[in-house]
């Protein structure tokens, strides 16, 4: 079974295509119990959840306290649900071995975001497991991914390069990184029908309406976090994400 297989799999089931992000802020979270935070949006969401998307930053900034608290949370969680390590992993050689070791071998995630910046033979060792996925990041939600990414570059632009790695590595293994706010239909109808990660739903501001008339069988996961985690209201986790489930439903499922 591959890695979309999976994911298509999870979404299926759950009938959501929202993948909940994990990004815990210490000074927003009551009395700074970042592993019993964690460990309840993960509950609360799970029946809403296609992914979940630990962002390593929020974890490694804790140092080795905030990495244990991932590997218990990874240990025990729902195996039915996909994991996406957002690290934006990218080095060469025997040094990308050990980053896709670290992220396949010891937590054991399903997924993980890439840097291809370094090119394709920076991807390879993390393609060599069998069943996992990467999401090579394409074009990102913030406004500096017009220095690079949207630059023109032969008969397109960068981006349009990062999608021929991605075309180029085994089917099924390999998705992209597209940010909602730079999302617009021009853009969507460029991408190869691969497996899409799109953040910047909720506090970033991305619009779904550019995910309108979609018509892809890969599978498509929306990314939410603040929107879940530190939204400024009084409803629970569970109803927020439920909520983004439905909202995105209306569009990718009219």
């Amino acid at each position: 079974m591959t890695y979309a297989d999976r994911q298509n799999a999870r979404i299926q089931q759950a009938q959501s295509h929202l993948c909940v992000g994990l990004d815990p802020r210490p000074e927003r979270i009551p009395g700074g119990d970042i592993e019993g935070f964690v460990r309840q949006v993960m509950e609360e969401t799970a029946p809403y959840a296609a992914a979940f998307k630990p962002n390593m930053a929020y974890f490694e900034a804790q140092g080795s306290a905030g990495l244990a608290i991932l590997e218990r949370v990874l240990a025990d969680r729902p195996r039915e649900i996909p994991i996406i390590l957002d690290a934006k992993r990218s080095d060469i050689g025997e040094t990308q071995k050990y980053y896709a070791k670290a992220c396949f071998e010891h937590l054991d995630v399903e997924a993980v975001t890439l840097n291809p910046f370094l090119g394709y033979d920076s991807l390879e060792p993390f393609l060599a497991y069998e069943g996992r996925g990467i999401f090579i990041l394409t074009i990102t939600s913030n406004p500096g991914s017009q220095d690079v990414q949207r630059q023109p570059c032969g008969d397109g632009q960068v981006y349009q390069k990062i999608q021929e790695m991605a075309l180029r590595a085994p089917q099924g293994s390999t998705g992209m990184v597209v940010g909602l706010t730079n999302a617009e239909p021009t853009v969507l109808e460029t991408l190869a029908d691969l497996p899409l990660l799109l953040p910047g739903l909720g506090a970033q501001g991305g619009d779904l309406k550019a995910l309108a008339e979609q018509k892809r069988r890969a599978p498509i996961v929306v990314n939410v976090s603040r929107g879940i985690l530190f939204a400024d209201d009084d409803r629970s986790f569970a109803q927020r994400a439920q909520d983004y489930q439905n909202q995105i439903n209306a569009v990718l499922h009219p």
